[in-house]
């Protein structure tokens, strides 16, 4: 017998939700087929048999918590039926439109369908979302269509959603391991700190006028589609050298300063809200990080983060202005001590040197931990931040 175990689930994931079980007890298995798919608050995790066998039981049922290195169920890897065993390991792939063996006396029959060999999370979500797989290029092992492969594709359809029955004016589903987890964050954030904001307002002409001179360049000569982000995500890390504290924590009694800044990027996905982390951002110059946000922010979207991009982070930018936020106050990533939001530009009137003009404003706010950061510290941080921005060559010589 195998046991079926909860595979390590990376820093500080001690636990997992058993979200489906792809086989079931008296189930066929190939090595390499997806048994069973646990969701943490981060990523979902597929466990694939190690060989080849036919599951016999279940040890918990979906919706279970389970814990790392906990048995899930059991399998039996001498009782291997020879269809199984002569297959190859597919990564949970199953053959769709494959056609059944004909007899030795029946005629030649014709070619069958190309056949396509997906995980039955990617068959789920092809499902949803209307997506051929016939169309999809998979990149597992053999060419096996993955669930981030269908991701990638544009649905053909919006998602799934169940209609209420009998015209029901309420529904009541289960949160998912991950939306209870982002609430508990969110809940021990405000618990756990002295939660501030304070805003102020940048003037984006200088930076617009310099983005629309290189964007092109940028992108011709590094394949890099340039936003306003990694000039956001540089400036804050010229701010956190000069203001330490805000890329502080709190240890106890004690006052952690990182001397390095793991940039948290907040991404909305399908899963909700990750936070994927460029490491070191402080050392790379803004193409490099752009590239890098391009990156995680793909992979965060296609459901291909890993945990490794998720851990670590010291300090975080969220932008509600892609979704069309004029202002708000974030919620501190805890347990960083500050988290800056950037929000929608805005045509405003402004005085300027005693006229009245039209500039594309944007409100920035940042949120931090009052027990570390005081109001001056957070003020002059947000002021220089505002300085960099609207003078944005000074980034390059500081």
């Amino acid at each position: 017998m195998i046991a079926i175990k909860v595979p390590p689930l990376g820093e500080s994931t001690p636990e997992a939700t058993v979200s489906r079980w792809m086989k079931q007890p008296g189930d066929a298995v190939a090595a390499g087929d997806t048994v069973v798919e646990l969701e943490t608050d981060k990523v979902t995790v597929e466990v694939p048999a190690v060989r080849a066998g036919v599951v016999v039981s279940q040890s918990h049922k979906e919706g279970d918590i389970v814990k790392v290195d906990e048995v899930l169920g059991e399998m039996d890897d001498e009782a291997v039926p020879a269809t199984v065993a002569a297959a190859p390991a597919t990564l949970g792939a199953t053959t769709l439109g494959a056609a059944p063996a004909a007899p030795a006396t029946a005629k030649p029959a014709p070619p069958p369908p190309v056949s396509v060999r997906a995980a039955p999370s990617a068959q789920r979500v092809a499902a949803e979302r209307g997506i051929d797989l016939a169309t999809v290029k998979g990149t597992g092992r053999g060419g096996v269509v993955s669930k981030p492969d269908v991701l990638e594709q544009k649905p053909a359809k919006p998602p799934v959603q169940v209609p209420p029955a009998n015209g029901a004016r309420e529904t009541r589903e289960k949160m998912s391991t991950r939306r209870k987890r982002i609430a508990e964050n969110l809940l021990l954030s405000q618990q756990s700190t002295a939660h501030l904001t304070t805003f102020n307002e940048v003037d984006m002409s200088a930076l617009s006028g310099l983005r629309d001179r290189l964007r092109d360049k940028v992108e011709k000569e590094h394949g890099v589609r340039l936003t306003y982000m990694p000039f956001f995500a540089k400036a804050a890390c010229l701010a956190l050298k000069q203001y330490p504290v805000v890329n502080a924590q709190i240890d106890d009694d004690a006052i952690v300063y990182k001397h390095y800044v793991h940039l948290g990027i907040a991404v909305a996905s399908d899963q909700g809200l990750v936070v994927p982390v460029i490491k070191d951002a402080d050392s790379k110059g803004i193409i490099e990080v752009s590239r890098e946000i391009t990156q995680v922010a793909g992979r965060a979207r296609d459901g291909k983060l890993t945990l490794d991009d998720l851990a670590g982070g010291t300090f975080t930018i969220t932008n509600g202005g892609v979704f069309g936020s004029l202002v708000s106050t974030p919620i501190l990533n805890y347990p960083q001590s500050g988290i800056l939001g950037l929000h929608k530009i805005q045509d405003r009137p402004i005085a300027l040197n005693g006229q009245v003009v039209i500039r594309p404003m944007m409100y920035i706010a940042l949120s931090y931990d009052h027990r570390l950061v005081d109001g001056q510290q957070a003020v002059l941080f947000l002021v220089r931040i505002k300085e960099l921005i609207e003078d944005p060559a000074s980034m390059l010589i500081d």
